[in-house]
């Protein structure tokens, strides 16, 4: 597994928020765990253009920074489920400003990402 050779910069809320966010899919995992204890296979569902390994990985590291939990139900296949802590939960209004923001600013917003591509 990958392992940093450079301590992250941790001086300010941004630096922390975008080292516990940074992740193609993380915002999205939040989101849809935020909506009711999932199972794995479920969000892969929700997330079809991620990796089962990529979304395994992002939720390990959501875990680790104890915005969810991991409940294993011992039964034979395991059956996982993830929620949110009360950590993470704190972070879902966050997230909804964020989603009405780019809500709001559509428009400029698709424009500007369209140019990359253009």
């Amino acid at each position: 597994m990958y392992e940093r050779k450079i301590l992250p910069n941790l001086n300010c809320g941004l630096d922390l928020i975008g080292e516990v966010l940074y992740g193609k899919w993380k915002i999205r995992l939040l989101w849809f765990i935020n909506e009711g204890a999932l199972r794995p296979s479920e969000l892969q569902r929700k997330i079809p253009d991620a990796s089962r390994r990529v979304l395994n990985i992002q939720l390990k590291e959501l875990e680790e920074h104890e915005l969810i939990t991991k409940k294993i139900y011992p039964v034979v296949p395991p059956k996982v489920e993830f929620s949110l802590t009360d950590f993470g939960k704190s972070l879902i209004p966050v997230l909804a400003g964020l989603g009405k923001w780019a809500d709001e600013n559509d428009g400029q917003l698709r424009a500007v990402i369209a140019k990359r591509f253009a």
